[in-house]
């Protein structure tokens, strides 16, 4: 099982967020953290790396039912979304959440993650609608 759906798309990451965080608005889901990888490694390590950004998507009412089904799963919140720089593209990731929330046994948690699944693959396939098909 794959644990993510992505699309590569035209642009950089700085053109390209907009669009991702508007989708994901579109969605419910806000962003509730950032992390700029490029930025941090080299700042931390002092080493280059391609633009990489780390966005912590959160769609409120589906945290809110995820947690009362399973306390716990505030270790895997918010779903991660991705912008990765590869040669003029990104490739914009989102975790699959039915495969990230797989190790917990609890039904009612699936029947959630399902939902996310759901409205986080509609981001990434008006994506790839919204921008012409990459090699």
């Amino acid at each position: 099982m794959n644990y993510y759906f992505s699309v590569r798309i035209p642009g950089t990451i700085d053109s390209v967020r907009p669009t991702v965080e508007a989708l994901l608005k579109e969605e419910g889901f806000g962003i509730l953290t950032e992390i700029d990888v490029k930025e941090t490694l080299k700042k931390k390590l002092d080493v280059d790396f391609p633009g990489y950004v780390i966005l912590g998507a959160c769609n409120p009412p589906f945290a809110y039912q995820a947690l009362q089904r399973e306390e716990k799963i505030g270790l895997m919140l918010p779903c991660n979304v991705i912008l990765q720089q590869k040669n003029g593209e990104v490739e914009v990731s989102a975790i699959d959440p039915i495969a990230s929330m797989a190790a917990v046994d609890n039904p009612g948690l699936q029947e959630v993650a399902k939902q996310v699944r759901e409205k986080l693959q509609t981001v990434i396939n008006r994506l790839s609608e919204q921008y012409p098909a990459t090699t």
